[in-house]
């Protein structure tokens, strides 16, 4: 009989990726309702960022990866 698996949260699996340097997010705030925010805000709300250190074992143990 095989050991049941652990089962990954899925909603962390959507919005984390692991990368060789860290853990991978994407900004919020920059899906909708874009017309009333500043150039400025969603220039710096572009592209993805590394995670801060102390949060990467809460979103690794999400993952299932600890």
């Amino acid at each position: 009989m095989p050991k049941i698996k652990m089962k990954t949260k899925s909603g962390a699996a959507k919005r984390f990726r692991i990368t060789a340097g860290g853990v991978k997010f994407k900004h919020a705030y920059k899906s909708h309702i874009l017309t009333k925010m500043t150039t400025k805000r969603k220039r710096q709300l572009r592209g993805a960022s590394l995670l801060h250190p102390s949060d990467v074992a809460s979103v690794k143990r999400s993952l299932r990866l600890r």
